[in-house]
């Protein structure tokens, strides 16, 4: 077969360029290895985690706040093996929701494992061994990300798990050590504690989630020793031993002390690299890092093979679904002839914990070390009547503006539902707005998001509210 453009790599970014590049006019492929579309973001990583998250987040307000509500609800029990059906049912319905897409564009979907046969052709090996060959005008590699493994703390997949296990625990774990303070592991740690887990935290740096803004992440950090996860700081794990019943993790802390920590699940989550495996870039001859799995690409995603783009996880960035999104799109309208580009500086950041934290631009230490002179607002929900009325008070909204031109550099959000209220800030950033320009914008009382305002008008000291 011969095609405009063949996708490798069904996922967010592989499966929006190929239904972009179908709406401009092109004849489309897609091989996806994986039984379902939509990739590790549908299948094991976004949508189920978000999914066990506001089940885990609804248990746990049964449990302590629908009484301050004046609902009595008697003793509450747990389901799991219902809350796990619902995640699944969820999951296959987006997952089904883009085989429908591709249907309705007339892309071809191109089952099996795909690698680059030539600089113009796709080799795809099916399940039953056989391999065809399908050309193309040009070919993207969108092939994600899988979990990093220490080599000292092997993955198992039954105790010593990765996202992908423990987002689908048969039981509740008594204790669950999380190794990594990033999104994922506090994600995770999260639903669990909620469930009745003990969780544990251990973490190399710090601080957890550092690339956050210093201060948010340390209000984040608070709420969630509140909710009642165990951190262990500036720690390093140094090995693991099985036993029955319990296993037993050995860290060492900064001060040389020496932990022993029994547990019956460990989630290592310190990051994520590019998948290349099998992907034939030695044999065609793209540039790429096997180390840090990533592909060399200009600012129109071409590699230094012409005809080969790559996006997403494969590339530098942030490791974002919306992010390949979007890459996703600018390749199928730079192949079309049109400006397709990215603004990287308008991506938005979330960690869907209760309360969640959102960040687009810069942090407030990002703003020192570039000598940038600024201003900062902040208004705490605490003060938001739409947050009192809800019973979601915690966190804040910080917003960080040029001292001398009032250009917004960054927003920063802790708080109930900051994942959607940091498209406010994502839109004025795309559009070069001030702080001034949020701070006119009428917003409807009372929502959550008057408190993004009041951060605004803050930068001037002028917040009503506070």
């Amino acid at each position: 077969m011969h095609y405009d453009l063949i996708v490798i790599g069904g996922g967010p970014g592989g499966y929006v360029a190929a239904i972009r590049a179908s709406q401009l006019g092109m004849k489309v492929a897609c091989v996806e290895k994986r039984p379902a579309l939509g990739g590790t973001c549908l299948n094991i990583g976004c949508i189920p985690s978000k999914a066990l998250l506001d089940s885990s987040e609804l248990f746990h307000l049964a449990q302590t706040r629908f009484a301050a509500h004046g609902i009595q609800t008697g003793p509450i029990s747990l389901d799991l093996a219902a809350m796990m059906a619902r995640k699944e049912q969820v999951v296959a319905s987006l997952t089904g929701g883009v085989q429908f897409l591709f249907k309705k564009n007339k892309i071809d979907w191109l089952q099996g494992f795909g690698r680059l046969a030539s600089p113009s052709s796709v080799a795809v090996s099916s399940g039953d061994g056989s391999e065809q060959i399908h050309h193309a005008r040009a070919i993207l590699l969108a092939t994600g990300s899988v979990p990093i493994e220490l080599p000292f703390l092997p993955f198992d997949g039954q105790t010593v798990v990765s996202s992908t296990e423990a987002l689908a625990f048969d039981r509740v774990p008594e204790h669950l050590v999380v190794v990594g303070g990033g999104y994922i592991g506090l994600e995770l740690g999260s639903v669990w504690k909620r469930l009745g887990s003990r969780v544990t935290v251990i973490e190399f740096l710090p601080r957890i989630v550092p690339m956050a803004d210093a201060e948010i992440g340390q209000a984040l950090f608070r709420s969630l020793q509140k909710l009642g996860l165990e951190f262990h700081l500036e720690t390093k794990v140094t090995g693991f031993q099985l036993g029955s019943p319990k296993g037993h993790i050995t860290a060492e802390k900064k001060s040389g002390e020496t932990l022993v920590l029994p547990c019956d699940k460990v989630l290592v989550s310190v990051g994520r690299k590019g998948f290349l495996d099998g992907l034939g870039l030695d044999a065609v001859g793209v540039a790429h890092d096997p180390k840090t799995g990533k592909v060399q690409t200009d600012e129109q995603f071409r590699t230094n093979v012409p005809g080969i783009y790559a996006i997403g996880d494969i590339i530098a960035g942030p490791m974002l679904a919306h992010k390949a999104e979007d890459e996703g799109v600018a390749v199928a309208e730079i192949l079309a002839g049109k400006p397709g580009h990215v603004n990287y500086q308008a991506i938005p950041s979330v960690i869907y914990t209760w309360p969640e934290m959102a960040s687009v631009g810069l942090t407030e230490e990002q703003a020192q070390e570039r000598n940038l002179p600024y201003k900062v607002g902040k208004f705490p929900f605490l003060a938001n009547g739409r947050a009192k009325a809800l019973d979601e008070t915690e966190g804040l909204v910080k917003v960080i503006a040029h001292a001398q031109t009032d250009r917004l550099l960054g927003v920063h959000i802790l708080g109930p539902r900051a994942s959607d209220l940091i498209a406010e800030a994502v839109a004025a950033i795309e559009f070069h707005g001030t702080s001034e320009d949020i701070a006119r914008i009428c917003h409807a009382h009372p929502t959550l998001s008057e408190a993004v305002k009041e951060a605004a008008l803050a930068v001037e000291g002028r917040a009503l509210h506070s």
